[in-house]
């Protein structure tokens, strides 16, 4: 049986609440979907957990009821994300992963090798909706504005593991260091294509609980480096060995 479509809303989630979609999402279900009055479409806000509504008007503008929870609100595991901007298609994949392996903050930081200097936020947090709804999330990941990597320690917690992703190979393996710092509080911080100026690594240096890392002999792209290090996080300290969610629950 094919899931129902999956929907993120920002309105509150309640038993005999209704929802009128916007002139985007009444398209989809009605015009991609084909769906009538009557069909099920399951529903979270990033707050309440998922919900189950089905279809009251299939008008202009779709009305939804929402009726039983199916899935509680659990809190995720943080997990930072600190990364150059890349080109345009490359940070579009990169941002659709990173979501999809679970990464909870995505914080741009601009570096002197950075190839983009704007970033278009807007575009991203429509990114980490579509791709949240597609995998199965029920928190919807924070996109930070992009920031000069000086400025990142004024805000830096100090109690945030800062894994650095160092291409020069000064770090140790990533997998053995990350499984030393399981139940902190983590980011990984990937650079430019090109790499750091020496300057901007001894910044990082002066991070609290820096922690240099290495992903192996090979030289990866920015967003392959980056979604490595983000998976092998969720391996050793995430939730890796979590169970799918149940196919009864996504009809």
């Amino acid at each position: 049986m094919m899931a129902a479509p999956r929907l993120f809303v920002d309105d509150d989630l309640g038993e005999g609440n209704e929802i009128r979609l916007d002139k985007q999402r009444s398209h989809y279900l009605r015009s991609v979907m084909r769906l009538n009055a009557g069909a099920s479409v399951r529903l979270f806000n990033g707050r309440q957990g998922e919900w189950r509504s089905q279809i009251a008007d299939a008008g202009k503008s779709v009305t939804l009821k929402v009726g039983e929870n199916r899935r509680a609100q659990q809190q995720a595991t943080e997990l930072w994300l600190v990364f150059a901007p890349i080109k345009k298609d490359r940070m579009d994949f990169l941002i659709e992963k990173a979501t999809e392996l679970g990464v909870t903050d995505l914080l741009p930081v601009i570096t002197r090798r950075t190839i983009v200097s704007r970033v278009n936020t807007d575009r991203l947090k429509a990114q980490v909706i579509e791709a949240s709804e597609q995998c199965e999330r029920l928190d919807i990941p924070t996109v930070h504005e992009a920031v000069k990597l000086s400025d990142l320690k004024s805000a830096w917690p100090d109690d945030r593991v800062a894994f650095v992703l160092d291409e020069a190979g000064s770090g140790g393996s990533a997998a053995v260091a990350m499984s030393a710092k399981a139940g902190h509080p983590a980011a990984c911080i990937s650079g430019p294509e090109g790499g750091y100026e020496k300057s901007e690594l001894d910044l990082l240096r002066t991070l609290p609980n820096f922690v240099p890392v290495s992903l192996g002999p090979r030289i990866l792209r920015a967003e392959t480096a980056a979604l490595t290090s983000l998976a092998i996080w969720q391996s050793v300290c995430g939730d890796g060995e979590a169970p799918p969610v149940p196919q009864a629950l996504r009809d």
